[in-house]
């Protein structure tokens, strides 16, 4: 009865802990801006319009840097993004930006392929590849460049969920702030910090020396590529303090289920030491052992749970209201079936393309 017990109150301990980590995080301050800024290329993505994206892409214009060109990559003439990029463009005549369109297949996945144009075209040193739902505040350039310092392979963030509509779209929230965000500034906050795909900036020598932006095309996706090669070279990721913010809107429990069966299948085949681990991450298993062992305790042990997740959500600025902890009861029973359905097959469906890990890995 007792190592059950004990092990529930490891679990909350480890919970609690990654919170405080989480935390101070947040409260990082970076370097002072150079007194010579480099020319940056921000490389942004499209593929189709989601219902905010136009409002996303439009945050890149009028950021806080002195030089920096924006190249939007586009894979066809006929994505329904490419007359509203036109369009935006010319509403800011003043900017460097351009619309790039085409795609050269350097991998199986289709997003590096679109941005390989990109890459190709910058003369940048220094590039920003941000994705096209991601918002940038003002300060996004000045905000990674602070990050860096000696040592550093990649500045990266990961999304944080804002305006969730409905109960799913709290749910996705949930899964990418109280959870996924949560985890991955506190292991940044121990030094080591795991790269994330909204956001990888990076001095483009990094991948240049082994052949270009194709070698990011080792993993199913580009962000556990991106933090091997970093690890390699003997270098380290590092995170933004506070995550930039991604609008969710409405979800469905289908879109959720499989949006984060998808990601759950990238970790499994890119980190799959820490994948084992992932059904500890939750409350469901201690609570169990609680409810078996000392019912009593179970009350308290969830209010200990979600009121710490509760107090980073509002420390960061993050949806915390009654719907927002439901949302995350709903999010941590999806945990186990998610793990398990992740072994029912190795790859998945993005965007019309079948991905798998033989497939990535040529």
């Amino acid at each position: 009865m007792i190592l059950p017990v004990t092990a529930a109150g490891l679990l909350l301990a480890l919970h609690l802990v990654s919170v405080v980590l989480a935390l101070r995080h947040g409260q990082r301050r970076g370097n002072a801006p150079p007194d010579m800024p480099p020319f940056l290329c921000l490389l942004r993505p499209v593929c189709g319009l989601d219902r905010f994206d136009l409002e996303t892409l439009e945050t890149s214009f009028g950021l806080d840097w002195p030089d920096y060109e924006i190249l939007f990559c586009a894979a066809h003439e006929t994505d329904p993004a490419v007359p509203a990029l036109r369009a935006m463009i010319a509403r800011h005549p003043g900017a460097r930006a351009r619309l790039l369109i085409g795609e050269d297949r350097i991998s199986a996945n289709p997003k590096l392929n679109n941005m390989a144009k990109g890459w190709a075209a910058t003369r940048a040193d220094w590039i920003v590849m941000a994705d096209a739902n991601l918002a940038l505040p003002r300060d996004y350039l000045r905000t990674l460049w602070a990050c860096w310092r000696p040592g550093t392979g990649m500045v990266t963030s990961p999304p944080a969920g804002i305006r969730p509509e409905g109960l799913w779209g709290a749910v996705e929230a949930a899964f990418l702030n109280g959870m996924q965000a949560r985890w991955q500034l506190s292991a940044d906050q121990v030094g080591h910090g795991h790269a994330q795909g909204k956001t990888l900036f990076l001095h483009r020598d990094l991948l240049d020396r082994q052949g270009g932006l194709a070698v990011l095309g080792r993993d199913l996706a580009e962000d556990a590529a991106a933090t091997k090669i970093v690890r390699e070279a003997g270098l380290t990721v590092r995170l933004a303090p506070r995550p930039f913010g991604q609008p969710i809107g409405r979800r469905s429990l289908r879109a959720v289920w499989g949006r984060q069966l998808r990601w759950s299948r990238i970790r499994r085949q890119g980190f799959p030491g820490l994948f084992a681990l992932e059904p500890l991450a939750g409350p469901v298993l201690p609570l169990l052992a609680l409810l078996l062992h000392q019912p009593a305790l179970a009350v308290p042990f969830l209010g200990l749970w979600y009121g710490a997740e509760w107090a980073l959500c509002r420390a960061m600025g993050w949806p915390a209201g009654p719907r927002d902890l439901v949302a995350s009861m709903l999010r941590d029973a999806a945990l186990l079936p998610l793990w398990a359905a992740t072994f029912l097959r190795s790859g998945f469906e993005w965007r019309g393309t079948a991905m798998a890990p033989q497939a990535a890995a040529r």
